[in-house]
């Protein structure tokens, strides 16, 4: 049970620290939640296809270490690196912030426009398959056969904070629009990444 719910908890733990990155995903939550504009499909949608997302990352990468156990030491250096990498740039955000999450623009009037939208804004995202279904992958295969509890961790990080993000905008929305909460969040991160990264190397 112990190693249940540490699998899980660093599951919400990475999921959460990939998810809060100042990204086009999150404005476009943060904005919906703000003038209360189908916020519930904005939400569902990212909720829904990171946990599509996160299950195509733990069944395929799991699969290859089923079937090729080396793949195990080849995927946590490669998980790992790509989780160094991720927190450096993190860290230069701290130092180099890019400014705040902007929640001005015309507002979307059509639910179809919101959902259209939110899911170009998902799927579209080269980015999201490399640190969804490949980084987060990786990093659960490293857990054999808790990868599962550790992909669940993940999902409900996700579903926590595009919940806070859409449905408390009103209360989120003047402090995730300064520079310096971001810089905070992104200091998070990279202490979050670089360490699961060292981590995850030295484990192989």
């Amino acid at each position: 049970m112990s190693n249940a719910l540490s699998a899980a908890a660093a599951g919400f733990g990475t999921g959460l620290s990939l998810i809060v990155a100042i990204g086009a995903q999150n404005a476009f939550v943060l904005r919906q939640g703000v003038r209360r504009d189908s916020v519930l499909a904005v939400v569902g949608i990212c909720a829904l296809s990171d946990a599509l997302l996160i299950a195509l990352g733990v069944a395929g990468v799991g699969a290859v270490v089923v079937a090729w156990p080396a793949a195990l030491t080849v995927v946590g250096w490669i998980g790992g690196a790509f989780l160094i990498g991720y927190g450096v740039l993190a860290a230069r955000r701290v130092l180099r912030p890019q400014g705040a999450l902007s929640t001005e623009g015309q507002a979307t009037g059509s639910m179809r426009r919101a959902v259209l939208t939110c899911l170009a804004l998902t799927w579209l995202n080269p980015h999201v398959y490399l640190d969804t279904v490949f980084l987060l992958g990786s990093i659960a295969a490293d857990r054999g056969p808790l990868r599962w509890t550790f992909g669940l961790g993940a999902v409900f990080a996700s579903v926590c904070w595009f919940a806070a993000l859409g449905f408390g905008a009103r209360l989120l929305g003047r402090h995730l629009s300064r520079p310096g909460a971001w810089r905070v969040l992104d200091g998070l991160v990279a202490a979050t990444m670089i360490t699961m990264g060292v981590l995850l190397i030295a484990g192989d």
